[in-house]
């Protein structure tokens, strides 16, 4: 980031107007990194707390998916799964624990992008 600075200052302090934009979006860059890298951080220690939440309270989903011998989930067995968690949303939509387990079943079956989602949103209601 401090080169970044440097760099973005030179082209800053530089007399063409196409350097002055430059160093102006090279002072911008590391601000829009830290803010995002603040915002996963915050996305990921309470999604940490809750997840303790819930092992105190023995609400997460076991993991007793069988796996490949890489490593990964079978697909067709997380979505068996799936539509338990979904029913539980679906009865519950309030409820952060059943959006946290319906993140679960969804990074279960690699849809990542939902499973993020879901998570937003059980981050959101445990506040």
């Amino acid at each position: 980031m401090v080169v970044v600075v440097q760099r973005g200052w030179t082209l800053l302090t530089a007399e063409e107007f196409s350097a002055k934009v430059l160093g102006a979006a090279y002072l911008v860059l590391p601000i829009v990194g830290a803010w995002a890298l603040i915002r996963e951080l915050q996305f990921g220690a309470k999604t940490e707390k809750m997840a303790h939440v819930l092992a105190d309270e023995g609400g997460l989903p076991v993991d007793n998916l069988p796996r490949t011998p890489g490593g990964r989930i079978i697909r067709e067995a997380a979505d068996a799964e799936f539509p338990m968690y979904q029913a539980e949303v679906e009865a519950e939509p309030g409820s952060w624990r059943a959006w946290f387990r319906l993140s679960c079943a969804y990074d279960a079956a690699g849809d990542r992008k939902r499973a993020r989602s879901a998570m937003r949103r059980a981050g959101k209601l445990y506040e």
